[in-house]
């Protein structure tokens, strides 16, 4: 991840180039500093990594400053942006020699500015696709519990590594990721898709929900009609921000997707596909996983979870094994009791330590996290709903 400056006097364009740096999904931080030699860097503040000035008609001020930096950092990759498509090739010349990389015509376009970084990236031997939070949720069909499995992994991830957990509500045509915690959001995807010009991780966080448990929501749509305004494009930014701003995201797909979506799941490090053992669910599984290595998603990064487990399941879920040549990653057991009075009371499931359906979820949460497995036992010892660590690792 990258640290970034833009240097600017204007604070309506310094705002939308600095989300555009957080929305390549590049960029860690990104300030404004104004262009006053004096003040910038401060005494013990490290100058970033790349610095993108905002070139206003008299350039000369920030060309110095530009110079200045590269003093103090001679690595430090330099952007000037400007209102002009094609550059007087002296004034070219004069940036160069201060230190400028490279030259983007505002208003910056953000694949263009990706593109730009991307190139630093490599330049510097650093691996710019290794910046991989997201985990994707996603159903075999709706009704399986994708919504349910989605907000309780995220709760355990937040309460297991104690790190900064989001979960983006990305159900169609309805998010209920709020209804599952009891939650009244003043804002929702709607919001961050309506305002991608301006939406930073500042901006991003004044849409968040916080919720007791550590876990921090987008709300998802509350209206059919607000997806035909949502794009791909629009959310791959939104993730890329969400990146940015937590230790890990989750994002519950629901079960509806297109090949668009492949830009989205893409940036994902592990995409689970939540299914439970009867005939329509495991019929659209056997779709699913040929669909998702087709849109060029790596089998690797996608786990089967059986959710709703009964040891009756066993030879329907081995027969699915033996066809999709896949292992089920996870075995969630059916507890529909404590379920049904979780969702009623708009609350995580049970805590407790030695609860079956808690140790597995928990056990998913720290394998998807990469740490290491709970050593809690659960009170039924049969080896196939708890996760079987070993065979995904293999």
């Amino acid at each position: 991840m990258l640290t970034a400056v833009v240097v600017s006097r204007d604070s309506k364009s310094s705002a939308a180039l600095q989300a555009s740096l957080q929305q390549t999904g590049l960029v860690a931080s990104a300030v404004v500093w104004d262009v006053n030699a004096e003040r910038h860097p401060a005494p013990g503040e490290a100058v970033p990594d790349v610095v993108l000035l905002d070139l206003p008609d008299d350039p000369a001020p920030f060309l110095d400053f530009a110079a200045q930096l590269r003093r103090h950092r001679p690595t430090v990759h330099i952007i000037a942006c400007a209102n002009m498509r094609q550059p007087d090739p002296d004034f070219l010349l004069q940036a160069m020699r201060t230190g400028v990389r490279d030259f983007l015509p505002k208003p910056v376009e953000g694949e263009a500015l990706r593109t730009t970084l991307s190139a630093f990236f490599r330049e510097r031997g650093s691996e710019s696709e290794g910046f991989k939070k997201l985990i994707v949720v996603m159903g075999a069909k709706g009704g399986v519990g994708t919504t349910t499995v989605a907000v309780n992994l995220g709760v355990q991830l937040a309460q297991i590594t104690k790190k900064r957990v989001g979960l983006l509500d990305f159900g169609c045509p309805f998010g209920q990721v709020p209804l599952l915690l009891d939650l009244q959001p003043r804002f929702s995807l709607r919001d961050a898709i309506e305002n991608l010009e301006r939406l930073d991780a500042h901006f991003f966080s004044g849409l968040l929900t916080q919720h007791k448990s550590g876990l921090e929501i987008l709300a998802g749509t509350s209206h059919p009609d607000e997806w035909t305004r949502i794009t791909v494009p629009g959310l791959v930014r939104l993730v890329n921000v969400a990146q940015s701003s937590f230790d890990f995201v989750v994002a519950d797909y629901g079960s509806m997707y297109s090949s668009e979506a492949r830009a989205v799941l893409s940036m994902a490090r592990t995409v689970l596909m939540i299914t439970q053992a009867d005939v329509p669910s495991l019929w659209a599984l056997g779709r699913h996983i040929p669909a998702l290595s087709e849109m060029g998603i790596e089998a690797d990064r996608v786990r089967i979870v059986a959710n709703r487990w009964h040891k009756r399941d066993e030879d329907a879920l081995l027969s699915v094994e033996k066809n999709l040549k896949r292992s089920i990653s996870a075995h969630l057991p059916n507890d529909f009791k404590q379920v049904s009075a979780a969702t009623n009371l708009g609350a995580p499931l049970n805590s407790k330590q030695h609860d079956p359906l808690v140790v597995a979820l928990r056990n998913l949460a720290r394998q998807v996290a990469g740490v290491a497995p709970d050593e809690a036992k659960p009170a039924i010892r049969d080896h196939r709903f708890t996760f079987r660590l070993k065979e995904v690792t293999d």
